[in-house]
């Protein structure tokens, strides 16, 4: 058996496992698919250490693969579908990329960047029954391999790279799975999710976010390889996602802060018929919670609604469950062990409690990340081995909460004042008008920063000529007066990944000052 998946398969091999719109299968479908991955693999010549990318939707072949190429001593690279050809070409190079699997929709532009990637003899695959675009159907080849047992299995692991909303993609390598350690060591990484995040044994889970991205994956693959059953859909949908929860009674789900809004958007008649009563645990991050819309969410949906602080470089640093976030309102919550929070003043001391200084975490040497082929970048990171930062900017309280108030790269200093952006998002979507916000600085030939508010409004409630006006006087209401933007522009929407993400570069090249 596939080691990861034996107990399950042991014990409940007729149960449903994954699914999808298209496919189900059980406990022992999934570990008979994921032995005929492994040999599939091997056959086509991969070996330990080797990569293989991925471009596909959310479906059971990605985590057949997935699971494929952990138990064979393999690396997967996810890659995010909406990604042209020439970004595509880019992560392939990088990671050296010995394969690519495909999904049919993306198989044109995914050939296209293999050509432009300069990478020579990939092995080329895609889903489905029928070769397309040069590359080989992946159903007639799993079918006929075997699905005997694999000899020699060995821990894979997974390359991901940061989005790239503040610069190029750079891969992240992490000790969450180390290629070729023994799968005994996963043992220790489920443990974790057991006790800190709580993840269960017993529940159904689902996975409406891009598996590419790191939360989305790690909060489906991890209830998976506990033991709960995954029920994948290809995107978020406000309305059927409340109507999946209660149907299929799910357990536990990875949700951000744009799709909170967007449910709480609802109509009141589609929000009263949602019961929620089989959730168990809602965890949200990925992107700052307004405090508003987060007390909202706890209001209609209860205690099950869990945020965590993390990134796809060293993974959840803390967590705050519903009742302490009422008591610390904004807050993300206060260290998972073995985690320590340093607060650095720019020359790297320790800040006291209550200053705001650069957000640090200590968790050793063994729970390191580093940027592969970029020291530069990895050191820029670090305040020493073990020692290393998301680039937030933050305080910790004499409780040991930790509240963020921006990233360092995105402060605002306006005539010598430092403005932390989030903080006036925030209070921008504190009002009914605002659908999403982006706060950033322009330059001001007499302050040298003036804050620029870019809106998207909800259809009817103020006109766009009118916004500038109504959202000044609301801000002025919350906000201290140099902290109230001063310039304004009203977008249709506003550039967000597929996981809430939002993309700073590009609304400073589309939005610029005029």
């Amino acid at each position: 058996m596939a080691l990861l998946l034996a107990e399950a398969a042991r014990s409940r091999g007729g149960e449903a496992a994954i699914r999808d719109e298209r496919r189900t299968l059980d406990w022992s479908g999934l570990n008979r698919a994921v032995n005929r991955w492994v040999a599939l693999l091997r056959a086509i010549g991969l070996s330990t250490g080797d990569t293989v990318a991925v471009v596909s939707g959310n479906r059971v072949e990605v985590f057949e693969l997935l699971l494929g190429c952990l138990h064979a001593g393999l690396t997967v690279v996810p890659v995010n579908w909406q990604l042209t050809a020439e970004e595509i070409a880019h992560l392939l190079a990088d990671c050296g990329s010995r394969a690519v699997v495909v999904d049919e929709d993306r198989a044109d532009v995914v050939a296209a960047a293999i050509d432009l990637s300069g990478v020579d003899g990939v092995s080329r695959l895609v889903t489905g029954r029928a070769n397309v675009s040069g590359f080989r159907a992946v159903e007639p080849l799993v079918a006929e391999a075997d699905d005997a047992e694999p000899p020699e299995q060995r821990c894979g692991s997974i390359l991901l790279y940061t989005s790239g909303s503040t610069g190029t993609p750079k891969g992240v390598v992490n000790g969450a799975f180390r290629v070729a350690a023994p799968l005994t060591e996963v043992s220790r990484l489920l443990t974790y999710a057991a006790k800190v995040l709580g993840v269960p044994s017993d529940s159904r889970a689902l996975l409406v976010g891009p598996w590419y991205h790191s939360a989305q994956l790690y909060f489906a693959l991890l209830p998976l390889l506990r033991g709960c059953e995954l029920l994948i859909r290809r995107r978020f949908e406000a309305e059927e996602t409340l109507r999946l929860i209660d149907a299929e009674r799910i357990g536990v789900c990875h949700l951000v802060p744009t799709q909170f809004v967007r449910l709480l958007r609802l109509p009141d008649e589609v929000r009263r018929r949602f019961g929620g009563g089989s959730l168990r645990r809602v965890w949200h991050g990925g992107g700052p919670c307004a405090p508003e819309v987060k007390r909202r969410m706890i209001d209609w949906w209860g205690p099950v609604v869990v945020e965590y602080y993390a990134a796809t470089e060293g993974g959840v640093v803390t967590l705050i469950e519903a009742a302490e976030w009422l008591s610390k309102p904004g807050s993300v919550g206060r260290a998972v062990p073995p985690t320590r929070i340093h607060i650095a003043a720019p020359d790297g001391t320790e800040l006291p409690v209550g200053a705001v200084g650069r957000v640090f975490f200590r968790r050793g040497r063994a729970q390191d990340f580093h940027y592969r082929r970029d020291p530069e970048q990895t050191s820029a990171a670090h305040l020493a081995p073990g020692v290393y930062t998301y680039g937030e900017l933050g305080y910790v309280d004499e409780d040991g909460y930790l509240f963020l108030t921006g990233r360092a790269k995105q402060l605002i200093v306006s005539g010598g004042v430092n403005i932390h952006p989030m903080e006036v998002e925030a209070a921008l979507l504190a009002h009914p008008a605002v659908r999403d916000v982006a706060v950033i600085g322009i330059p001001d030939e007499e302050f040298g920063e003036r804050v620029l508010a870019v809106v998207q409004l909800c259809g009817g409630l103020i006109g766009d000529t009118e916004a500038a006006e109504v959202l000044a006087r609301h801000c002025r209401e919350r906000l201290a007066g140099f902290k109230v933007p001063r310039a304004w522009r009203v977008v249709e929407r506003l550039p967000r990944d597929d996981a809430g993400k939002l993309r700073h570069n590009d609304v400073r090249r589309a939005l610029g000052p005029r």
